[in-house]
């Protein structure tokens, strides 16, 4: 149980983890290689120069294959060319969730739907510079088919496959359809709310299965939507050009705190839906912040919403029903690391952390990612209260530590230093990926240094101090990186004292400014 579980028990009756919505993306990356579509062609004795008619042919076997699969289970099948909308995919969404609803379909094909749409792509030019016919790849719109389907396994979801080569091909599916049907399997009871679970019998049975969920061998799975699709995989593969490497493009992990009532909810959400919740993580509700860290705060006709983005990522928390959720988007997977076996220049293999990558191979760490940084926010969120543990950890602070046979000073909660540290630590953008010694230097500094000599006396300082509150067991260092996380004790420890300093003292902190 994390910080804020603990201290809102009386209220919860669990969390839970899980995959909400996620999509996946087949690339034939064997065709993306200079050189590679001339080769596909020469194999199947084709020049370059028929690529045209070639293209068109075989988009058309896509276009057919896609029709009888919605003719044959009686489905309608629509075009969606003449629509003119900003957010063409909701709209699309929405119709096949109607024609779900509408006809009673429970499990099976319900629609398929055709749109052209922007997408990269493969055309056949003559080159200036060689003289030759080139082929290249560039930003172009062609027609795209959407299968609407509810599977026995995953409920409602799509499989999206572009017309023209290089084939690729989405497949959209909600964690939390397959959850409740895996419920359902295992006969496990839960009630449900849209795409909330608001109870569940079971809590440690449903996360056994959400832990399953993220170590299945989706390249298995995911290839038997492709040959269903794609009638050109078999004459791909016998010509040795393999089949489709699948990534994680967008993926949401969300872990729902699970309320009694949502009148017990509401006691505690107006105290950390906007301002406070940012001041506790560093940050002000202020709309010009910077395009590289964003956060906002939206009231819904549901609740509240509040979001914060960096670098392609977002954590974004809201209420719905009686369900708290806190919402780990994970877009630009590179900002973190992976423990990954690698061949060194001597033929040694050792294990690195390397940056994470979208393939689902890496989606178990994309998940643990996820899980890491919903409780870290969650404990950003559980203002300690000062008495019992709150009030012994505080004490701890202000006493010198032995750790490893090693003395550090103590901190003074209320002295401007220690709490500018405090909040430099607890900042929001850092509650994803973790801090470097810059990231506090620029936080604990406004103006730049004079010159390179003071640049280096503030990089000492701070080095002094992260080694302190490491010494505190406040933050802790990410191994084989220079980055550091702040510990679950050190968010309740730094939480309470910014809270204390806060509410109690709040005009200490501007008089010592």
């Amino acid at each position: 149980m994390g910080a804020f579980e603990d201290v809102h028990r009386q209220h919860i009756i669990g969390s839970l983890a899980m995959y909400d919505r996620m999509i996946f993306k087949g690339h034939l990356s064997s065709l993306y290689s200079e050189g590679a579509v001339r080769a596909f062609l020469w194999a199947q004795g084709i020049p370059i120069t028929e690529f045209t008619g070639y293209a068109k042919r075989t988009t058309e076997q896509i276009a057919v294959n896609a029709r009888r699969l919605a003719t044959e289970a009686g489905r309608p099948v629509i075009s969606f060319d003449h629509v003119k909308t900003r957010n063409r995919v909701q709209q699309k969404d929405e119709l096949a969730h109607s024609i779900a609803e509408r006809d009673g379909i429970t499990e099976g094909i319900v629609c398929l739907i055709s749109a052209v749409q922007p997408c990269m792509s493969f055309q056949v030019r003559n080159s200036i510079k060689t003289h030759r016919i080139e082929v290249t790849r560039r930003e172009r719109q062609c027609l795209h088919h959407y299968l609407y389907l509810v599977d026995p396994e995953f409920g409602f979801m799509h499989v999206r496959i572009q017309g023209w080569m290089p084939y690729e091909i989405q497949i959209y599916i909600n964690g939390r359809e397959w959850l409740a049907r895996q419920l359902d399997k295992h006969r496990i009871g839960y009630l449900r709310y849209d795409n909330s679970l608001l109870k569940i019998d079971n809590i440690d049975g449903a996360s056994k299965l959400c832990e399953h969920f993220a170590h299945r061998a989706w390249p298995r799975v995911l290839n038997a939507f492709a040959r269903r699709l794609n009638p050109l995989l078999p004459t791909i593969k016998a010509k040795k050009f393999g089949g489709y490497y699948w990534v994680l493009d967008q993926a949401e992990i969300a872990t729902d705190v699970m309320f009694k009532t949502r009148p017990e909810l509401l006691a505690v959400w107006p105290d950390m839906s906007s301002e406070d919740v940012l001041g506790v993580l560093g940050r002000k509700l202020h709309p010009s912040l910077t395009a590289q860290v964003v956060t906002d705060a939206r009231r819904r006709p549901e609740g509240w919403r509040v979001r914060h983005r960096m670098a392609g990522n977002w954590v974004k928390v809201y209420d719905k029903a009686s369900v708290l959720r806190v919402e780990t988007t994970i877009n630009n997977p590179r900002e973190f690391r992976v423990l990954r076996l690698v061949t060194d220049d001597q033929g040694q293999r050792e294990r690195r952390w390397c940056p994470m990558r979208k393939g689902v191979g890496d989606m178990w760490r994309n998940f643990e990612v996820g899980i890491g940084s919903n409780h870290r926010y969650l404990d950003a969120l559980a203002a300690a209260p000062l008495k019992g543990e709150g009030v012994a950890a505080l004490d701890a602070l202000c006493r010198p530590r032995t750790n490893h046979g090693r003395t550090y000073a103590r901190f003074n909660p209320l002295a401007r230093d220690d709490l500018a540290l405090f909040r430099a630590a607890l900042a929001g953008e850092h509650v994803i990926t973790g801090f470097r010694n810059t990231d506090i230097t620029n936080r604990l500094y406004t103006r730049p240094p004079a010159d390179r000599d003071e640049a280096h006396r503030r990089c000492e300082r701070v080095s002094r101090l992260i080694t302190k509150m490491r010494g505190h067991g406040l933050i802790a260092k990410v191994p084989r990186a220079r980055l550091y996380r702040v510990t679950r004790y050190g968010q309740r420890v730094m939480t309470a004292a910014v809270a204390l300093h806060d509410h109690h003292y709040p005009l200490t902190y501007q008089a010592a400014a």
